[in-house]
């Protein structure tokens, strides 16, 4: 018999129950649930709308099925629907009467929005942590490798020198971003919507600040068919989700184009990497490739839940309840690929030779030239004209810059001067980058300065 059967003259079909079913994705809120019922227990209880005696017999009942669903002990079934009715049938089977008092002033439409924020905001802080502890690894890579100097490249073509430490930095500043960006969202998860009932509020005298304190919401819902319909905390969170995934997959890229034996610039560990089932010689970036390729679905989820809101009337409406599978699968997808990347990225070797290898050719000092003829009085777009032709030369004649003679830089421009050859040396054309923000070992001293400092404010902000 279910719950909500008195209007109806005939049970419904199996396929009517296995299509509206929503226990397999949405029983992971139980939690969440069981906690709201004992807060509106409580409340009902202490505004006098039920019983003291029952809201006492609930609250302990509710307590037993959350022990017994903490050790495994319960089975929930879909005859039963969602989690909501499941709880609620066991607990009237449990203590009776008094159990049907539960469902007093609310909807399950208030009570699914409720269990869903509560949960959405526990894994965004879990999402928030493990951003954290990326962003620890990287600043200590950074650090290490503040003096290692590389390529930097546009257009995947060499451009200009940086060091590893100011790139992986690049990294840092993007999933610190997507560090605030969830935990900005928490602001807007953090309104108690129990209490809208299923689109008009309740008649009874409940008291919603009350069970917004109990459940640790720092303020309620607004507009009670607002707070039955709204999604935007879980598409933002998939919005959020979704460009964190495209960093990392931005960041699996470059790593698998540096794991290539035509970069050689990062050897992997063992840990994380896998074999071929045919050629012996292979060492595959699997767990980046994973990462990259999970980005899609990531963003498919976030497509599916704006595509389920876009064309929804007020208030409630059966599409919602597809919500939870997608948001759930987010949350676990991008829970996944940091729990992997992490330690994936932490174990991995730099080859520092490789990449003071590769810094020839590509012209990597070119910029650097021109500014040498700048500081000689010659207007750049002049001195930009000048390296260019120069280039041009030392590619016909397979040279670099630093190879050319003294007469074959005087052939391009009396303003060169016998300092040139040191003022273009790699290590002065990066040291020299001392803008706020740019790869120079004074400017790297900053940012690790700062990044650290970030990071201890985050930490203060969630202790």
């Amino acid at each position: 018999m279910k719950l909500w059967q008195g209007r109806f003259q005939k049970g419904t079909s199996s396929i009517t129950e296995d299509f509206n079913s929503s226990i397999a994705v949405d029983q992971r809120m139980y939690r969440e649930d069981i906690l709201g019922s004992i807060a509106h227990a409580r409340m009902l209880g202490e505004c006098g709308i039920i019983p003291k005696e029952d809201s006492v017999l609930i609250i302990n009942g509710l307590v037993s099925i959350l022990e017994d669903a903490d050790k495994g002990l319960l089975e929930f079934t879909v005859e039963a629907e969602d989690i909501h009715m499941n709880v609620e049938t066991i607990l009237i089977e449990r203590i009776g009467e008094a159990g049907k008092r539960l469902h007093t002033g609310r909807s399950r439409n208030d009570q699914v929005a409720l269990d869903f924020r509560m949960y959405m905001k526990k894994g965004t802080k879990e999402v928030e942590d493990m951003v954290l502890d990326l962003l620890k690894v990287i600043l200590d890579l950074s650090s290490e490798h503040r003096d290692t100097i590389m390529a930097g490249y546009t257009h995947l073509q060499k451009a200009q020198p940086v060091t590893l430490g100011h790139h992986l930095m690049a990294y840092f500043q993007m999933f610190s971003r997507d560090l605030t960006r969830f935990i900005d969202s928490e602001k807007r998860m953090d309104h108690m919507p129990l209490g809208s009932g299923a689109l008009a509020g309740t008649t009874y005298p409940i008291d919603r600040h009350m069970v917004a304190a109990e459940l640790g919401f720092g303020s309620l819902t607004e507009n009670s068919m607002d707070g039955v319909s709204d999604r935007d905390f879980a598409l933002e969170f998939l919005g959020a989700s979704s460009i964190l995934m495209m960093h990392l997959s931005r960041f699996c890229e470059e790593i698998i184009i540096w794991n290539s034996n035509e970069f050689g610039y990062v050897e992997m560990d063992d840990a994380f990497s896998t074999g071929s089932s045919i050629m012996p010689q292979k060492k595959n970036p699997d767990i980046a490739e994973l990462v990259r390729g999970k980005t899609g679905r990531v963003y498919g989820d976030l497509v599916a839940l704006l595509t389920i809101m876009k064309g929804l009337p007020l208030a409630y409406n059966k599409d919602m309840q597809e919500d939870k599978e997608t948001t759930f699968d987010a949350l676990d997808t991008v829970k996944a690929c940091l729990a992997a990347f992490t330690p994936m990225l932490s174990t991995a070797t730099f080859n520092k030779d490789r990449m003071m290898e590769k810094l020839r050719g590509g012209f990597l000092n070119a910029t650097d030239a021109a500014d040498y003829l700048v500081m000689q009085g010659v207007p750049f777009r002049s001195a930009h004209e000048i390296i260019g032709r120069m280039v041009n030369y030392c590619i016909i004649n397979g040279k670099a810059l630093d190879d050319l003679s003294a007469d074959e830089f005087n052939s391009f421009s009396e303003k060169f001067g016998e300092d040139i050859l040191e003022f273009i040396k790699m290590v002065n054309c990066l040291q020299r980058r001392k803008t706020y923000g740019g790869p120079s070992a004074a400017a790297m001293d900053t940012a690790i300065h700062n990044a650290g400092a970030f990071i201890s404010s985050i930490e203060a902000l969630k202790a």
